[in-house]
Parts: structure tokens; sequence; C-alpha cells
């Protein structure tokens, strides 16, 4: 693609979501994605923009090129890097019956996501693209062979988590989130153990999340896994597991807890 055709389309994604730049907004964004110095969103930009808005606008544009795509989310703004992601999300969704093309936008994705470096843009992005098409493709291989032969996706999700970017190893274990819903809760247990001795409070917080997720479709499964790994759950990820426990249940876990 000509490269002033690939400066315009990204360019006009980008006029469009200024357009939607809101003052009172990029203070309180960027405090609440910690863009400080020291912080996990270090140096961040913000435009305030909200994200129903920014979702509109990616709609409009999801018939946008992978150059322009790439061009989006190698931005330095925060707002224009979600828009290429949602753009990916929109695309991916709509191609169904392509599954060629799916592939292809899996692995565009995945050579970009080191990109999606807080965590909306991990989890607007990573469930609705590469959760699902490792739900798809496991449906599929089901279909042609015993269930306990389909592990599709097992050796990305694990290669992620031993990522030493922080970004990688949350996509890793908040991917599986569409693969709860869908019946499959082997693949988050077996994350939730690489990442239980991470430090960081994203990560913590992620796992303890889809650990509560789990524990919705399979409450006793989670109880029997919080049994089992106390000495090496944070307390992080311990409250956010139970949130769904009842009183009792909760006074229990927390007293066991690892402090």
């Amino acid at each position: 693609m000509d490269e002033n055709n690939l400066e315009l389309s990204s360019k006009t994604v980008k006029e469009a979501l200024y357009q939607k730049r809101d003052e009172g907004k990029i203070k309180i964004l960027s405090s609440f994605f910690k863009s400080e110095p020291g912080q996990y969103g270090e140096g961040d930009i913000f435009w305030g923009i909200p994200v129903p808005e920014n979702r509109k606008i990616a709609k409009q544009y999801s018939t946008l090129s992978f150059e322009n795509i790439k061009a989006l989310i190698n931005d330095s703004v925060h707002e224009v890097r979600l828009c290429g992601f949602l753009i990916l999300v929109d695309k991916f969704g709509k191609s169904k019956k392509q599954p060629d093309k799916r592939d292809e936008i899996v692995n565009f994705y995945l050579s970009l996501a080191h990109k999606a470096n807080n965590w909306d843009l991990v989890d607007l992005s990573c469930p609705k693209i590469l959760g699902e098409w490792i739900v798809y493709n496991r449906k599929l291989k089901e279909k042609e062979s015993s269930p306990n032969e389909s592990l599709f996706g097992k050796d990305i999700l694990e290669s992620l988590s031993q990522e030493s970017n922080l970004w990688l190893k949350r996509i890793s274990i908040v991917s599986t989130w569409i693969m709860i819903r869908n019946g499959y809760l082997d693949d988050t247990y077996s994350i939730a153990i690489i990442l239980l001795s991470d430090s960081h409070d994203l990560i913590r917080k992620a796992v303890g999340w889809m650990l509560r997720e789990a524990g919705k479709k399979d409450k006793s499964r989670l109880k029997i896994f919080l049994e089992e790994n106390f000495s090496n759950i944070s307390r992080t990820t311990l409250r956010y597991a139970i949130e769904k426990f009842d009183d009792n249940e909760k006074r229990y876990f927390m007293k066991k807890g690892k402090e």
C-alpha cells in the first residue's frame, strides 16, 4: 500500500478520535490508568475519550487495512491504540465464516499484543480475539477427535504466561474468560498456577478475577484449587476469587490465606 494512503487512512481515524477529545477527562484517565513516573502506565498520553465513543468510531472503520490498524496500534495516544484494537475485535467478529481470515487476524494481533500496554487494552481485545479463536478451533477439533485430545491453544496461552512482559502475561489469563463461558475451565487453572507467584498487582487481580469466573461455573472445583494452593495465593488474588462466596466462606478462606 502507498505510504501516503496509509498516512491518510490512519490519520482520518485519528482525526475522528480527536474530535471526541474531552479536556475534562484527560487528567482523570491519566490518574486512573497510572501514567505517572514509576507507574505501570508511565508516559501514556490520553485524550479523555469514553470507550463507547471509541467503539462507535472503530465500527465505522472496521474495513481498515492491517497496515492502517498497525499505525493506530503503534500510536503514542492511548485511545488511538485502543481504537486499533477495537477495529481488530470488530473485524474478527465479522469473519466467523472465514477461518483463514480469523487466523490472519489472530497472528496479526499476537504480533502487536505487547502494544496493548494497559489493562483496558488487554481486557477489551484478547477475549474477543484470542479467546474466541481458541474456543472456535477447539470445538472444531472436538468434532474430529475425542474431547480429551482437544487442547488447541494451550501452548499459546502457556507461552504468553511465561513471558517477561506484563501485558502478555495478563493476556494469557484474561483470554480464558471466553473459554470459561464455553465450559473450558482447565486453561484458567493451568495458567493461574503459572501466574500465582507473580508479584504484580494487575496479574494478581486478573488471576483472581478469572478464578472467580471459573467458580461461577463450578464452585467446588474453585474451592479445591484454593485449598490446594493456599501457600502460593496472594491475598489480592484470593479476595477477587472468593468475591461471590457467602460471608462464612469468605472468612474461612481469608483466615487461611497467605499473608
